[in-house]
């Protein structure tokens, strides 16, 4: 049995969710999002939210359960709060700059490294070492978080690179004489 998936979603007032032929809907105050149904998984409206269950006990649809019921829990949290993450980046010279629908990144290459940001997201440079990415699809946001991050990974011995906001990341020592 799935303890996640046994509760229902709770949608709060302000958004409506719809169940159709193929895919999940909800829509809010911050925008709509959809989601194409799994076909090993039943959706329900419930007067409690949306109910989700395996369409059998088979080891495979019991173990989608769990997560479809979080993608859908997600949906309603997007288009209620949005998601946002936080990188922060380190090291002599390594600055960002957000400018449009583009973010510019100098990261001790010899060339700056432009990154255009997808439709949906906002992109946010408080300083020169921060970069707030927010938007409602919790899959878009963690997805240029982590395209971001891949340019420059945080190395063990400096920390210096782009790291998430709370990471840490595991020391060494340097070489001894």
């Amino acid at each position: 049995m799935s303890r996640i998936g046994k509760r229902p979603v709770a949608i709060p007032a302000g958004v409506t969710a719809n169940i159709d032929g193929a895919e999940v809907s909800v829509k809010g105050p911050k925008g709509t999002l959809t989601m194409p149904k799994d076909p090993l998984v039943t959706y329900e409206m419930t007067e409690n939210g949306i109910s989700v269950q395996p369409i059998n006990q088979t080891k495979r649809a019991r173990s989608f359960w769990g997560m479809q019921r979080t993608m859908v829990q997600n949906l309603v949290l997007g288009v209620t709060e949005g998601f946002s993450k936080k990188l922060l980046i380190s090291g002599v010279g390594y600055r960002a700059s957000a400018s449009g629908r583009k973010l510019k990144l100098q990261l001790g290459f010899s060339h700056d490294v432009d990154i255009d940001v997808p439709e949906g997201l906002e992109v946010k440079t408080p300083d020169q070492t921060t970069v707030e990415i927010s938007g409602i699809d919790k899959q878009a946001v963690g997805q240029l978080a982590a395209e971001i991050r891949r340019w420059r990974r945080p190395e063990p011995y400096k920390g210096k690179g782009i790291k998430y906001d709370g990471e840490y990341i595991f020391r060494k020592e340097g070489k001894k004489k």
